[in-house]
């Protein structure tokens, strides 16, 4: 099984709405259309969330092959682990177009995310606050293994201009990948059987923290007291079962275990990668520690997996 996952994301500011559970009249798609994504029939799952205010492409979004809760991330700018509601939202994989009014602001594309679940979907949901298990990622002993980024000139490309091969496309590197192309900035992940590479270029430890969040499946807060940017690419081995729930942590983090999709099949070529917190430490120069974090959370009270008509 070979899955490969590239996922672009939009920023979307994060506000508090007491009366969330009531569409925001005005702040709608001007067209939009729900359809569930047919089946591959090759084993290969390919993830596309692009456009959207803040993107190259503001007045167009293309979801493809996208999961309830990667919307729902998108429109209340939270993490999968701070998203309750029924399981099928991790699996039922729909694609969405939408034409996005030119004068919206992120704010309101987010409340357009919000309005479109509940008109097709019939979401109703309420805000939570729960103390969930988290990570601070802290400089490891021996000091940060860091490359800092240099200033992109003023003509560079945008992030998104500049493709990032697909894996048996053109030469790899020692772990079967392909190299991230000259002038290739912003966040890009890489996954192949028993492998990922996690490419951050420009990135504050900030931001980079952030994308650690998405693999180990509850926060993760920057205390490294690093300032500027840098140019992180990092290879590991993805355990599925610390993504997407807050059980069990990555290996390595002796503090949970339990059940789940369990980790992802062996590589087929190039070398087998490091579990996520060795590669941290041995590659980057640091490392993740557990605490508690009080996070907000987005609770799904109703939700219908049978689309209502375009």
């Amino acid at each position: 099984m070979r899955v490969e996952t590239v996922m672009r994301f939009v920023t979307i500011g994060l506000c508090f709405i007491g009366l969330a559970c009531s569409p925001i009249f005005g702040q709608s798609f001007e067209v939009a259309s729900v359809k569930p994504h047919p089946p591959s029939g090759d084993n290969r799952i390919r993830v596309m969330m692009g456009g959207g205010p803040g993107t190259p492409d503001p007045g167009r979004i293309n979801y493809e092959n996208v999961t309830v809760k990667n919307i729902l991330t998108q429109a209340f700018n939270v993490r999968d682990y701070q998203i309750s509601g029924p399981s099928w939202m991790d699996s039922e994989r729909f694609d969405i177009t939408a034409k996005v009014p030119a004068s919206a602001t992120k704010e309101e594309f987010r409340t357009m995310l919000q309005n479109l679940l509940k008109e097709r979907f019939g979401m109703a949901f309420h805000m939570d606050k729960k103390e969930l298990p988290a990570y601070a990622l802290v400089v490891a002993r021996g000091g940060p293994k860091l490359t800092k980024a240099a200033d992109a000139p003023p003509d560079a490309p945008k992030p998104e201009a500049v493709p990032f091969p697909r894996p048996g496309q053109g030469p790899a590197d020692k772990y079967g990948f392909p190299p991230a192309p000259a002038g290739r900035g912003g966040n890009m992940m890489i996954m192949m059987p028993g492998k990922a590479k996690m490419v951050s270029n420009g990135s504050t430890m900030e931001s980079f923290a952030d994308m650690l969040a998405n693999q180990v499946g509850r926060p993760v807060v920057d205390k490294t007291e690093l300032t500027g940017k840098y140019d992180i690419t990092l290879y590991f081995e993805p355990d599925m079962r610390g993504m997407g729930g807050l059980t069990p942590p990555p290996p390595g983090m002796h503090d949970g275990a339990g059940g789940g999709a369990g980790p992802m099949p062996p590589p087929t070529d190039g070398e087998s990668a490091p579990t996520l917190v060795t590669a941290l430490q041995e590659q980057l120069g640091l490392k993740l520690e557990s605490r508690k974090e009080a996070v907000d959370f987005v609770v799904i009270d109703k939700l219908d997996k049978n689309v209502t008509d375009n």
